[in-house]
């Protein structure tokens, strides 16, 4: 297994995994990556910024990510919590995992590459939002010492639960 970044041509193996995971929150009425969101067009502005990520066996690509050093705007201001931690953080967005790899810890692994690439960059956490109504992912960022700090709304207003881990 080999964690990378993205580059342009990756983009094409990339965009089918979103699909799937778009499709499967239709089918669990989860109102999360909705409206052709994420398309073409996010996936590659992620990759031009350096901030996509994949994880490839035997060279074909069975998960993906966003990792991000950016601030988050949208976590600026947290409900109903607080945050752990006021310094700087690598955000994480955008986790998929192929349909048929599923339950292998890919997820978990990419979890702990960012975390690893926040210590690397002496960055003190990881933080990362998720639809209230997506609980494999609550379940996998509580599994792996994320903290739940309270609820953030999107730009648009959608609410989202927010998690934290301090790595450093």
């Amino acid at each position: 297994m080999e964690f990378r970044k993205a580059a342009a041509e990756d983009v094409a193996e990339i965009i089918p995994i979103i699909q799937a995971a778009q499709q499967q929150f239709r089918e669990q009425n989860i109102s999360q990556w909705t409206n052709g969101y994420p398309d073409e067009a996010t996936i590659m502005e992620d990759v031009r910024r350096g901030e996509s990520y994949v994880l490839t066996e035997y060279g074909e690509i069975v998960a993906s990510t966003v990792i991000s050093p950016r601030e988050e705007m949208t976590y600026r201001t947290i409900y109903e919590g607080e945050w752990m931690s006021r310094e700087d953080y690598l955000v994480i967005h955008r986790l998929a995992v192929k349909n048929d790899m599923k339950k292998q810890g890919l997820a978990s692994l990419l979890l702990k590459e960012t975390e690893k690439m926040a210590r690397n960059s002496s960055i003190p956490s990881v933080k990362v939002d998720t639809h209230e109504q997506n609980v494999p992912m609550q379940q996998l960022l509580l599994s792996h010492g994320y903290v739940y700090c309270g609820v953030i709304y999107l730009t648009e207003g959608s609410k989202r639960l927010a998690y934290e881990k301090l790595v450093q």
